[in-house]
């Protein structure tokens, strides 16, 4: 089945169904649970801009490679040792590349959740405009569990999505919570067996391809439009000032070291 992927870069798998008019996108680090790195977000926002003024595709999907993950969160190695300005940079150009791409996308993004969909992985879902899960994923936001928030816009969809109270108690909490629940709560539109996940995001795409793709642009645009407010920039202020903080350091440090954190009260 991989000859019928393309590549792109060292991590991302693409092919187009031309039956639903969709590209589905897959995140392929499997031994890293498909966590997002530079390189990931990189590739993954020049497909979706080789893709976005394509006519003969409607929609995208995108999902991560085998049955463990949809995408574990971000790569954290890559920024331990970041400081305030690196840390706001990253989150800065992020959101610019990628996440706000995805949100603002001229097509519909089905986040086909395959897995655990934590930090950066459960934000690029929230930035899509569909959602759907397998009955085996999970779910979170545990960055204040490591001493940081949410940066790459979960602060502001989260709570778009599933209301205030709910988004306090998952960020605040860092829990994660199972498809079922997810679905409950209105984090995602439908749970279906890992199986069949793929399938119904394609059925999914094959209603979109029966719209105006006119409509589907101005539609995407005038909902993002009734959410716009300052949120975005303040999150990736306060985001990278917890990089100059002991406890990010020990947070960082307790998750890599796979131990509980002690951080100063």
């Amino acid at each position: 089945m991989k000859k019928n992927w393309l590549k792109n870069g060292k991590s991302i798998l693409y092919r187009h169904d031309t039956e639903s008019l969709a590209v589905i996108i897959k995140i392929s680090r499997e031994e890293q649970l498909n966590a997002l790195n530079k390189e990931v977000i990189l590739s993954l926002s020049e497909v979706l801009t080789n893709i976005e003024d394509d006519k003969k595709i409607r929609s995208v999907i995108i999902t991560g490679e085998g049955s463990k993950a949809f995408i574990a969160g971000a790569d954290i190695k890559e920024f331990q040792n970041f400081k305030e300005k690196e840390a706001t940079d990253l989150s800065r150009s992020g959101k610019n590349r990628l996440f706000n791409k995805i949100s603002n996308f001229k097509k519909p993004v089905i986040s086909a959740i395959n897995g655990y969909a934590l930090g950066g992985g459960l934000e690029l879902a929230l930035s899509s405009q569909i959602r759907l899960a397998s009955t085996n994923a999970k779910m979170g936001l545990p960055e204040c569990t490591l001493g940081i928030i949410p940066g790459y816009g979960g602060t502001q969809n989260l709570a778009k999505i599933i209301g205030t109270g709910r988004a306090m108690e998952m960020i605040l909490t860092g829990k994660m919570i199972s498809s079922e629940e997810a679905h409950r709560i209105g984090l995602v539109n439908y749970v279906v067996e890992p199986e069949n996940l793929i399938d119904k995001c394609l059925g999914l795409a094959k209603s979109i391809k029966n719209t105006s793709p006119e409509s589907l642009e101005s539609a995407i645009k005038s909902i993002n439009a009734c959410f716009m407010n300052t949120g975005d920039n303040l999150e990736t202020t306060e985001f990278g000032k917890l990089f100059e903080t002991e406890n990010f350091t020990e947070g960082v440090s307790a998750f890599l070291e796979k131990r509980r954190p002690n951080f100063n009260k």
